[in-house]
C-alpha cells in the first residue's frame, strides 16, 4: 500500500508539474499567439481571372494558383484519403493527438531519426496560416496551442475545408482544387481514386513527391495512401487493386486560356490594380468580365495578324533570324537544336525552327516542339529577297535561293494555296513582321469594346497601339470635315470644284499645292462623290468654306483633343493624330445617329463566390422619354469607369450632331464602298476608295479609307449593324513608309501591288473581320430619320431633273435644303486631267 500511495503521490506531482509547465508555456507564448478568430473571415489568396463577355477565360493574374472549393464539393474519397494518411483520429482529438506524439517520440528513440510526423491536420492548418516551417521546439508548442484554439473556434468540417483550400501542393498550386487542374487538367470532382490518392500523398513533400517532378516517388506515395485507405476500410480490396494498377498520367496544365486577347487582359489588370490596389486585385479571387465578344475577338485577332503577315510577305524575305552553323561546319544534333529552340519564344502562329537540309524545291526543318517537318515549294516560293520598303528582288527559282542549313527561321502551320487550289494545312516559311497593326471593334450604342488587338503579338511587344499610339489619321478625318460642312448648309449634292490648288505661303516662301492621289481631277463634283473617292482638293475647299477654326472646334464634338488637330489646312488631309480607340469613338457618332459614347472595357466584377463587386454604368443613347438635361459630359479619358455600384440612374450620352447629319455622312461612307449606282457604260459609274468591301455583298455597311503622306499610316474605318471597326497598319518608327511592291511571278494570285494605302494595307483586315463578325447578322434595311427627303437630281450638276435615265439619281436631303432649280442640258468637258494614268484610289 505504501508503494501504491507513493506512486499515486508521484503521479499527482508529475501531473501537477506537467499541467503547470504547460500552463506556464501557454502564459509565456500567449502574447505571441495570433488571433485565430481571423479564420472565420479568412481571405484565401486566389488569383484574379479575366473573362470575355460570354464567359471565356482570357487571363489569370496572381502568384498563387487557387480554386476555392466548398466543403460540400470536396470528394468524399479525398477527405478519407487525407484522414487515413495525415490524421486518422481527426474527428476525435482536440487539435493535437497525444497518441500520435507518443508514437512519433517512440520512433525517434528507436530509430534515432524523425521517421514519423505528429502534426494533425489542424496543426498543419495552424502552421500554414500563422507560422513558419522552422524546426524549433517553440514553434511546435505554438502550433499545438493555436491548433487547440482553432478546434474551439471552428467545426471539423470548417477545418477540413480550410485545409483542402490552403495547403501548398507544388507548382504554385495552393489547395486541391488548383492541384487537380495543375497536374491532371481536371475539376476536383472529376478525379479518379488513383488521382485523388496521388494528390493526397503530396502534402508530406509537395515539391518532390508530385508526379511531374518524380513519377516514381509519386507512385510509391500514392500506393501508401491507398493502403492506408484500405486499412481504415474506406475502400474495398477491389477498389484498392484497380486504383493501384493504374498508371499516373500527369503533366503541367496552366490556366486554361480559352480566348486569346492579351492586350484586353492587360487593360483589365491595370484597371483592377488602379481601382482595388495590387494586393487585393491579385489575391482576392475576383472575376473580371470584360465587354469583349469572344467570336468578334477571334475574328479581329485573325484578321489583323493575317493581314499584317500578308503585307510583310509581299515586301520580301529578310533572311534568317540567326545562323547556328555555316556550310562546312559541323551541324548541331537534334538534341542541341531542341535545346536552342526551347529558349526562343513563340509568337502566336509563328514558331521558331532550324533548317537541317535543303533540296531543290523543299527544305527539312526542325520545328520547336514538332520535331522534323517539311516545307515544300508552295510554302516558301513567296520569299523573294527584301531589298528596301519599295523594292524586292526577282522571284526565287529553288529552295537554295531562300534557305541554307543551320539557319534559325520562323514557320507557321497554315493554309497555303497552291497551283492545284489545295488549301490543306502545310508548313510555311514566315517571319516576324517589322510593321505593326491595331484593330478595334466597338458597340456604337453604349461604347462597349467588342474586340481589341493592340499589336501583332503581346509577347513580342506589349505596347498597346489601339489605345496608346497617336498616329496621323490621313483621309480618315474627312467624314468629320464633311459633317461640319453639312452642319453649315452644304448638301450631298453641293458641287465642290475638284481642281488643283496653288496657294502661295508668304511665311514659307513656297506654294502649297495639295494634290489628289492619284493626281486626277474631274472639276465640279458632288459632295457625296468627293468623300467617297477621297478627293483631297475637294476636302480642302470644304474646309475653307466652313472655316478652319470653326472646323477644329466642331471636331471636338466627336471626343477629339483640339491640341491633336493642327491649326492648318493640312487638317483636311489628315495631319491630325489620334489613337484607333478615339477613331472608333468618333465613327460611332455617325453609326448611332449623332451621340457620343465613352469606350469601356469592364462590364462587371464579381467576388470568388459570385458576389457583385462592380457593375459598369455606361453612357447609353436615349431614344424616347428621357431627361436629356441629365446627359453626362464626355471627357478626354478613355474607359472612365469609376462609377458607384449603386449608381442605378442611366447615364445618357449627349447628342453632338443631328440624326439627319449622321445619316447623310453614313450615306457618303456607304458610297465609299458602293459608289452611287451610276451606269459605267454611259460614263456615270464610279467606285469609292473602299470598293474592295463589295465582296461582303452587304449594302448596310460603309467606311472610309485613310492614308497619310508617304504612306506612313494606313487606316480603314467603318460601320456595320451593331458595330464600328477600325483597322490600322504602320511602323512604330513614325518616319518609316509602308512602301510599295511589284508583282511576284511565283504567285498566281497576287492582287495587291503598287503603293501601299488604306485600301490595300488596312482594309483587307476590316473586310476579313466583317466577313466573320457579320456571318450570322441579318441584313438591315435603311431607315430614314425624320425630316429627311428624297428627290431626283442630275448626277452632273446636283440640281433637280425631270429625266429618269442613268444621268439622274435619287438623293437624300435635310428637308428644306433640297435644290429648287432644275438642271439644263448643257455639259462641260473636264479640263482638269493629269498626265498620270494611275487608277489607284486613296
Amino acid at each position: 500500500m505504501k508503494f501504491i500511495k507513493r506512486l499515486f503521490i508521484f503521479t499527482l506531482v508529475c501531473t501537477i508539474l506537467g499541467v503547470g509547465t504547460i500552463f506556464g508555456f501557454y502564459l509565456y507564448v500567449k502574447p505571441q499567439l495570433p488571433d485565430v478568430a481571423t479564420l472565420k473571415d479568412v481571405n484565401l489568396q486566389t488569383p484574379m481571372q479575366v473573362f470575355s463577355q460570354d464567359g471565356k477565360l482570357i487571363s489569370q493574374f496572381g502568384e498563387k494558383r487557387r480554386i476555392p472549393v466548398a466543403y460540400g464539393d470536396i470528394p468524399e474519397h479525398l477527405i478519407e484519403a487525407l484522414i487515413a494518411t495525415e490524421d486518422s483520429r481527426f474527428y476525435e482529438h482536440p487539435g493535437f493527438d497525444p497518441i500520435g506524439i507518443v508514437r512519433a517520440a517512440s520512433a525517434i528513440v528507436m530509430s534515432g531519426s524523425a521517421s514519423q510526423g505528429a502534426s494533425t491536420i489542424t496543426q498543419q492548418l495552424a502552421r500554414n496560416f500563422f507560422l513558419s516551417n522552422e524546426k524549433k521546439i517553440m514553434r511546435k508548442i505554438k502550433e499545438i496551442f493555436i491548433a487547440v484554439h482553432i478546434e474551439q473556434l471552428l467545426t471539423k468540417q470548417e477545418i477540413m475545408a480550410l485545409y483542402v483550400n490552403k495547403i501548398f501542393l507544388g507548382y504554385r498550386s495552393y489547395g486541391f482544387g488548383a492541384a487537380a487542374q495543375t497536374y491532371f487538367g481536371k475539376e476536383l470532382a472529376d478525379l479518379s481514386l488513383s488521382e485523388i490518392a496521388t494528390l493526397a500523398g503530396m502534402p508530406k513533400a509537395p515539391s518532390t513527391m508530385n508526379p511531374i517532378y518524380s513519377l516514381e516517388r509519386a507512385t510509391k506515395r500514392r500506393n501508401i495512401v491507398l493502403m492506408r485507405m484500405l486499412d481504415e476500410k474506406y475502400i474495398t480490396a477491389q477498389e484498392y487493386n484497380q486504383a493501384r494498377s493504374e498508371n499516373i498520367v500527369a503533366s503541367y496544365h496552366g490556366a486554361e486560356i480559352e480566348l486569346d486577347a492579351p492586350y484586353v487582359a492587360e487593360l483589365a489588370r491595370a484597371w483592377m490594380v488602379e481601382k482595388y490596389g495590387q494586393e487585393k486585385a491579385y489575391t482576392s479571387g475576383m472575376n473580371v468580365y470584360t465587354t469583349i465578344n469572344s467570336k468578334q475577338q477571334i475574328a479581329a485577332t485573325h484578321a489583323a495578324t493575317e493581314n499584317l503577315l500578308q503585307y510583310d510577305q509581299r515586301h520580301g524575305y529578310r533572311g534568317a533570324e540567326r545562323v547556328l552553323w555555316k556550310a562546312g561546319e559541323p551541324a548541331l544534333s537534334s538534341e542541341e537544336i531542341d535545346a536552342t529552340l526551347n529558349k526562343v519564344p513563340t509568337y502566336g502562329e509563328l514558331i521558331p525552327a532550324v533548317v537541317v537540309e535543303v533540296e531543290d524545291k523543299k527544305a527539312i526543318v526542325r520545328v520547336k516542339n514538332h520535331q522534323n517537318q517539311t516545307i515544300d515549294w508552295n510554302g516558301m516560293k513567296w520569299a523573294r529577297q527584301y531589298l528596301t520598303d519599295k523594292s524586292q528582288s526577282a522571284a526565287p527559282k529553288q529552295a537554295r535561293n531562300i534557305l541554307a542549313s543551320g539557319e534559325q527561321i520562323w514557320v507557321r502551320h497554315t493554309d497555303v494555296s497552291s497551283t492545284d487550289k489545295s488549301t490543306d494545312k502545310q508548313w510555311q516559311l514566315s517571319q516576324v513582321p517589322n510593321a505593326n497593326t491595331a484593330f478595334v471593334a466597338m458597340n456604337p450604342e453604349n461604347g462597349a469594346v467588342l474586340a481589341l488587338v493592340g499589336g501583332f503579338n503581346f509577347v513580342h511587344s506589349k505596347f498597346n497601339r489601339a489605345t496608346q499610339s497617336l498616329r496621323q489619321v490621313g483621309s480618315s478625318i474627312k467624314p468629320f470635315i464633311y459633317s461640319a460642312a453639312i452642319d453649315n448648309g452644304l448638301t450631298l449634292a453641293s458641287l465642290i470644284n475638284d481642281a488643283p490648288i496653288n496657294q502661295w505661303d508668304k511665311s514659307q516662301g513656297t506654294a502649297w499645292r495639295p494634290k489628289n492621289s492619284p493626281p486626277t481631277y474631274i472639276g465640279p463634283a458632288r459632295l457625296r462623290r468627293g468623300l467617297a473617292e477621297s478627293r483631297n482638293v475637294m476636302a480642302v475647299r470644304v474646309l475653307r468654306q466652313v472655316g478652319l477654326d470653326k472646323t477644329r472646334q466642331y471636331l471636338t464634338h466627336f471626343g477629339f483633343d483640339i491640341d491633336q488637330l493642327p491649326r492648318s489646312e493640312t487638317l483636311a488631309l489628315g495631319a491630325g493624330s489620334l489613337t484607333p480607340i478615339k477613331m472608333a469613338q468618333g465613327y460611332s457618332v455617325f453609326a448611332n445617329g449623332g451621340y457620343i459614347v465613352e469606350p469601356f472595357y469592364i462590364e462587371k466584377v464579381e467576388g470568388p463566390f459570385g458576389e457583385k463587386e462592380f457593375s459598369a454604368n455606361p453612357t447609353t443613347i436615349c431614344h424616347q422619354n428621357c431627361e436629356h438635361e441629365e446627359t453626362i459630359k464626355i471627357n478626354d479619358e478613355i474607359s472612365e469607369q469609376d462609377v458607384n455600384l449603386d449608381a442605378t440612374q442611366p447615364r445618357y450620352a449627349p447628342q453632338v450632331i443631328s440624326e439627319q447629319n449622321a445619316f447623310l455622312v453614313r450615306e457618303m461612307m456607304n458610297s465609299n464602298i458602293w459608289g452611287d449606282g451610276g451606269s459605267w457604260r454611259d460614263g456615270y459609274g464610279w467606285n469609292g476608295t473602299g470598293w474592295r468591301a463589295q465582296t461582303l455583298k452587304r449594302r448596310d455597311i460603309g467606311g472610309k479609307t485613310g492614308t497619310t503622306n508617304d504612306s506612313k499610316d494606313a487606316w480603314y474605318n467603318g460601320f456595320a449593324p451593331g458595330m464600328v471597326a477600325i483597322a490600322w497598319v504602320g511602323f512604330d518608327d513614325h518616319n518609316r513608309m509602308l512602301g510599295k511592291t511589284t508583282p511576284n511571278s511565283n504567285l498566281n494570285a497576287n492582287p495587291i501591288t503598287g503603293a501601299e494605302s488604306g485600301a490595300k494595307t488596312a482594309q483587307p483586315a476590316w473586310i476579313s473581320f466583317m466577313h466573320d463578325a457579320l456571318a450570322t447578322v441579318p441584313l438591315t434595311h435603311k431607315e430614314l430619320p425624320p425630316n429627311i427627303v428624297r428627290v431626283r437630281i442630275d448626277r452632273s450638276t446636283g440640281l433637280l431633273t425631270h429625266k429618269f435615265d442613268d444621268s439622274s439619281m435619287f438623293e437624300y436631303f435635310i428637308e428644306g435644303t433640297e435644290p429648287t432649280q432644275y438642271a439644263t442640258n448643257e455639259t462641260t468637258d473636264n479640263i482638269y486631267t493629269s498626265e498620270d494614268g494611275s487608277e489607284e484610289l486613296f
